[in-house]
This record gives structure tokens, sequence and C-alpha cells, in this order.
């Protein structure tokens, strides 16, 4: 791929989040960029003002005149798209150069030193935090998110001046063997993508796969505990991390109550002592120790790190506070996996210790429920009260006999019920909550602007 002899870029699939932050890389290359996605979004509609040209019908005549040279235009998907996809196949049979989404990553990033973030959950978070840290230090970086920044409203971040790229590693579809890691952070390896990989093994065995990917003048930070054996060319370096007082890096004298948390962060040089967290739940302890040691090691200061850390706002949909008085609190929250879930509701009912925490819950995908289902029951059965919704299908057909009730009959609280996204707003309007959690990777994103407007009115 020779970036300078491309004009124009069409995505397929180009309202998913990676896709979105590679749209505005070639945007701001002053490429034409175009696309296709299933349905409009808030993130679509802002990539039409940024300047994409985005449609929302699989329909070969709507592709603009001007990426329909082969030479001159290169065509990105995402691997979510059916291969029966008309504007895809078009692409492919007509001899366009196309390319997945984490190829292209892997292209543009290949010549800068990538921070690599991996992990089943926590690497949106630890990733955009690692970001933050080095955007607001005197090291600066570029940065490919998973999740739209708030401190920044994006999801990519450029310097004219430093050769770091953060990434954000996918393992769905061994995304991250595209890649090239000068660090790289493993966040957690708990199984997922089953549909993908099959067996939990050859889950684990695509970390250790990623974990040769790190140049040899480069290191490994691994969260204490993994069950990952690292395949680390010579001359790599390896480090852990914990949010406990264990490993190369990790918290202690952890502070939480009022609202805030705050801890001392352990290095192997020294103590940062009151490092507060800018979004004080408990699960963000352990991505902030991530996040600071590959800060620390890539020369950020401790003042740096401290000013950072507080003012750091979180990606959208991460642990995002939408409503936040005495009477009621609204969260909401992207987790999907029974691990994600558990450490979200954990986090939640520590920082509001004593007060009744109602989850909504919107499962994703057919298989990974079926996959899950006691796991995610037992996550949910931390809850107060649940109300669980409907399978958002995404990219899937329906499988026979999986459905949001093979969850449900397993969850051990009394208070619980199954719905629909259309009878959630009356619910809400008939019951009393005091701290409401919104989760799911889903469409449930939609729905939290209407519980939140019906609460605020009580």
């Amino acid at each position: 791929m020779n970036i300078d002899k491309i004009k124009s870029v069409y995505f397929v699939g180009a309202g998913g989040i990676g896709m979105s932050a590679l749209i505005r890389y070639f945007l701001s290359k002053g490429k034409l960029v175009a696309g296709y996605d299933k349905t409009p979004s808030d993130l679509t509609k802002q990539l039409n003002e940024e300047g994409a040209l985005i449609h929302y019908d699989d329909n070969v005549d709507l592709i603009p005149e001007v990426c329909r040279n082969p030479l001159e235009t290169l065509v990105v998907y995402t691997p979510a798209v059916p291969s029966t996809h008309t504007e895809l196949s078009y692409f492919q049979s007509a001899g366009f150069e196309v390319m997945k989404r984490a190829r292209v990553l892997g292209e543009i990033t290949g010549c800068t030193r990538g921070l690599c973030v991996a992990g089943t959950h926590g690497k949106t978070t630890t990733s955009s935090m690692i970001a933050h840290l080095l955007k607001q230090s005197h090291v600066g970086c570029n940065a490919f998110l998973g999740g739209i920044l708030k401190n920044y409203d994006s999801n990519l971040l450029l310097s004219e001046t430093s050769d770091l790229t953060v990434i954000e590693a996918d393992e769905y579809d061994r995304s991250f063997h595209w890649l090239t890691p000068y660090m790289a952070v493993i966040t957690s390896a708990d199984p997922d993508h089953l549909d993908i990989y099959g067996t939990a093994e050859a889950y684990r065995e695509s970390f250790e796969k990623f974990t040769s990917l790190i140049r040899p003048d480069g290191c490994l930070l691994m969260r204490k505990g993994i069950a990952v054996t690292p395949r680390l060319n010579t001359g790599v370096s390896c480090y852990t991390y914990s949010a406990s007082e264990d490993g190369d890096f990790h918290a202690e004298n952890i502070r939480i109550g009022n609202g805030t948390i705050v801890f001392d962060f352990v290095s192997p040089d020294g103590v940062i002592k009151d490092v507060e967290l800018g979004v004080p739940v408990k699960v963000n302890i352990e991505n902030g120790v991530a996040a600071m040691a590959i800060a620390w090691l890539n020369g950020a200061t401790e003042e740096e790190l401290k000013d950072a850390m507080q003012t750091f706002q979180g990606p959208k949909r991460r642990f995002d506070f939408r409503m936040k008085t005495d009477r009621c609190v609204l969260i909401d929250d992207y987790a999907h996996h029974p691990e994600e879930l558990k450490a979200s509701i954990q986090s939640v009912k520590e920082l509001y210790a004593g007060r009744k925490v109602t989850g909504i819950f919107q499962p994703h995908l057919f298989t990974r429920t079926r996959d899950f289902a006691p796991e995610f029951a037992a996550s949910l059965s931390l809850l107060d009260e649940l109300i669980l919704l409907d399978i958002y299908p995404a990219r899937e057909e329906p499988i026979p006999g999986v459905t949001s009730s093979i969850i449900f009959d397993r969850v051990t609280i009394p208070a619980k019920r199954l719905c629909t996204k259309a009878e959630l707003p009356g619910i809400i309007e008939a019951g009393a909550y005091d701290v409401v959690l919104m989760v799911g990777a889903g469409d449930i994103d939609r729905l939290v602007e209407p519980v939140k407007q019906i609460l605020e009115k009580r």
C-alpha cells in the first residue's frame, strides 16, 4: 500500500469504531473518503460532517465516481461484513486493492513505535489512558483508539513530533497479528470469540503469537496471573503489573471513598504518591497502573503522570457517568463479557456501597450468550436488581434455543425481569431507582438518553 499514490479510500462498514479512526486518519492526509454502513449513527453523522461520504444502502450505484479507479482507490473492510455484500464483491471482482482494517492499521503504524494494548477486556480504557498520559506530557503520541476519548472527542490523535503510536490491538479474527509492537500490553486473556477460535486454548495461543511480534528493542507488560506464556524475541524485556501489591508495577495504599479513588503507584524506580483517578471506579486502578507504566517507560515525568491521571475523562461508554446526583446515578458501560460485567458491577457496588444497584443488560451475540450463559448469570447475580433485554445479534443469525432466557433462568437474585427495548421506558417510568448501570456492546447506548430523561423528571 503506497498512501501517496492513493487518491481515495472506500470503507465497507464505515461506522465501526475502529474503522472511524482510519477514516479520520485518511481525511487528515487529504484523501477523499467514502463508504457504506448498515445504519446511520451519531458517529457516522459526525464523520459525514468531517468530510466523509457515507451512505446506508448496499448499492454499487451509490459508490462515488472518484472511488471507481482501481489504481487510485484503496478499499478497506471489516470482517464483520458478510462475503455476500454487493459492494465488497464488486471491488473484489474489479481488481481493487482490498484490505482488512487490521492490515491497513498495521501498515500505517508499522514505521512508528507502536504501543499496542491487547486483552479480552480493559484494552480500550488502558490504551485511552496511555494516549492521554503521553499527549499531556512532553513526550507526545499518535493514537488509534477503540473508543471516543472524551478529553478530545475523537478516537484518533496525531502528533507532528512523536513517533510513538498507541494502538488498541483487537484479537477478533486475529487482527492484532498484523501489528509490530514496540511495547505491548496484555490486560486479560479470558476466552472470547469462540465462534472464531473454537477453543479457549486457541484463543490464548493467539495472544502468545502476538507476543512473538514485539520488536527486539521493545518490551511486554502483562497483568500478573494471566494464563499466557510469552514467546519473546531475544532482547525483549518483560514486566508484570497488578492493582494489588504485587508485580513490577503495582498500586498500594489504595483509598476509596466520597466518590474518589487515590493510590500510590509503585515502579521499579520508586513510588509516585497520591495518584487520583479521573474516572473513579475500582477497575481503573489496574488500568491506571498499566497506563502509567507504559508512559513512565517512555519518559513521562512524575508530575505529568499525576496531572494527566486526574484529568482523564475516559472513553465514551466506559464507566460513562451520564447522571450523578444525590438522588440518582446513571452509568453507561460497554461491558459485554462475563468478566467485564463482573468487574463493572463490583466497581459500582463498591463505589456506592449501601445503595441499590439496578443493572440493565443487553447480551451481545448469540454465540457469546450460548458459550457463556452460566458465567453471565453469575456476574448478573451480583446486582440488587436486573432488567435483561433481548440479545443484540450484530453480525449473527439466530441460533435455535439461544435467547436471553438461558441467562435469565440461571440468575439467582429474586428482583429480575425480562423485557424488550420497546418496553424498557415504561418499566423505568413505573419503578424506583437509585444507581442504574446500563451495560452492553449492542444498541443499548441508544436507550441511555431516554432512560436519563425519565430519571431526571422524578
